[in-house]
């Protein structure tokens, strides 16, 4: 498969499109964060904080929408009593990953909510359409085409693009502005399973020029 596909053929009208950005949180993206350790090494390798930079940078300054998709940030209390919680809910059951009030659980500094930018409700699980207002949100600004980009690529960001895509929307995948905990990971994310239901896989570069380009 090559770099990057679908894109050529692609526009990203302002008007219709937005940058979803998943779980930036400093937990995931900040050094001394409870899961850095955990993507530095692939974070690292593809740029990820400046690639982030970069698409939400241009984004905003073509007039494209940022949504900030967070996930459920631990509360006293969370996933217990639960009949069938994932791996990963139990993994943020012991660790308090994105702990509600604590420097973890805040957003990177850089990934800040400004201006017109939209911050919907948390999500529990892995897709940031499953019970938030995700969709409402998007359909309220005649969004069609949504560029997901963030944390984790196998998981989050996989389950938020597939929902998408069965929702009706033209999907985008980042390679360089996702990590994931290991190369076969991003592997499965962008090689297996992506092609699946993506419209378009492609790179911060390619990204940015289409944006531009598109406004």
């Amino acid at each position: 498969m090559t770099d990057s596909y679908g894109l050529a053929g692609d526009t990203y009208d302002p008007a219709r499109t937005a940058i979803l950005l998943v779980d930036p949180y400093n937990d995931f993206l900040s050094e001394g964060g409870k899961v850095w350790p955990a993507v530095s090494r692939v974070a690292l390798d593809v740029g990820l904080l400046d690639n982030l930079r970069a698409v939400v940078g241009t984004a905003r300054a073509s007039g494209i929408g940022v949504f900030f998709v967070p996930h459920r940030r631990w509360r006293e209390g969370d996933y217990e009593g639960w009949d069938h919680p994932n791996p990963t809910q139990q993994r943020i059951r012991q660790s308090h990953t994105f702990a509600y009030g604590t420097w973890g659980g805040e957003f990177h500094p850089d990934f800040q909510p400004a201006g017109s930018d939209v911050v919907v409700k948390e999500h529990w699980a892995q897709s940031g359409f499953a019970n938030t207002d995700l969709d409402f949100r998007l359909k309220q600004r005649g969004v069609t085409h949504v560029v997901a980009v963030g944390l984790l690529a196998n998981t989050c960001i996989e389950s938020t693009g597939r929902f998408a895509m069965e929702l009706g929307y033209h999907v985008t995948l980042v390679r360089d502005a996702t990590a994931a905990f290991g190369p076969e990971m991003m592997h499965a994310a962008h090689e297996l399973n992506g092609p699946a239901f993506a419209h378009s896989i492609t790179t911060t570069g390619e990204l940015v020029r289409a944006l531009k380009n598109g406004a």
